[in-house]
């Protein structure tokens, strides 16, 4: 399984247009991106390929890493910046299979699925697959399970992606606090690569009209606000899943230029192979 990171920004990515923070400034100089959101992930075994969320972002990012297009792809949630990619199947893919969640969202009346269909509705080469939360699929011969997050209002998935011949297994948290459900946790657990959302550092919670949640012994905020990880709760979280190897993404260029680079958050066109 090759899994290449085709975006590790949050909803306005960095650089952020029209922003001349130090961190953009030195994303500029260094030659490197986050943009909005999207993961891909190859099967060498069937050669096929899934994409997790429709970035804003995807022609540019499948014309900049060259991976192949997707024979599948799973939605996790209906913000703008893992959704609206979608429509760029238009004319590029005679067909595809979408995958997302078939729970209702009490705040919209629909289900992830269901807005994807109705949004969506005019690309008749794109099929909706509703999709039960914590139920294996198999997709692009891959394990496939969602798992509800935290990301209020709307509701949110992170999601296990297994090879059931190697074993190899990729986490990722989805848009979550660190209030991730113990039951999602356990599907989440052992990978050998997480990615986690960690949208800015702790230190930055006092910038936020709500501050920060889920502050740990020494009082440190694992979440931001309502709906994100902070760098630390993040980092928490993936020693609680016991993860041999942890990226950061859908980072925010709110970091301080001297943390925005470090390890472990990633930046653009990664690969890793499990």
């Amino acid at each position: 399984m090759r899994v290449t990171l085709l975006g590790t920004g949050d909803t306005t990515g960095t650089p952020t247009v029209g922003c001349d923070c130090d961190t953009c400034t030195a994303a500029r100089e260094r030659g490197v991106e986050r943009t909005r959101f999207s993961v891909h992930v190859e099967n060498d075994r069937t050669d096929e390929s899934l994409l997790i969320d429709f970035s804003p972002d995807f022609r540019y990012q499948f014309l900049r890493d060259e991976v192949p297009l997707p024979d599948a792809a799973v939605i996790t949630h209906i913000h703008f910046d893992h959704l609206d990619g979608l429509g760029n199947v238009f004319r590029v893919l005679d067909d595809l299979a979408v995958y997302a969640a078939d729970e209702t969202d009490p705040r919209t009346g629909a289900s992830v699925a269901e807005t994807v269909r109705d949004d969506y509705h005019y690309l008749d080469r794109v099929t909706v697959v509703p999709t039960t939360p914590l139920e294996t699929e198999r997709i692009c011969g891959l394990d496939v399970t969602l798992v509800p997050v935290e990301h209020p209002p709307l509701v949110c998935y992170g999601l296990a992606v297994e090879d059931p011949e190697t074993g190899a297994k990729l986490s990722i948290t989805g848009d979550t606090s660190y209030a991730v459900p113990e039951e999602s946790r356990a599907v989440l657990a052992d990978p050998d690569l997480l990615l986690a959302d960690a949208i800015v550092p702790a230190s930055l919670c006092e910038h936020h009209p709500l501050g920060g949640r889920h502050e740990d012994a020494a009082g440190v905020a694992r979440t931001f606000g309502t709906k994100h990880m902070t760098r630390e709760g993040a980092l928490a979280l993936a020693a609680e899943l016991d993860a041999a190897r942890t990226r950061l993404v859908h980072l925010a260029h709110f970091y301080p230029a001297a943390e925005a680079f470090e390890e472990p958050l990633a930046i653009d066109g990664e690969q890793y192979v499990l």
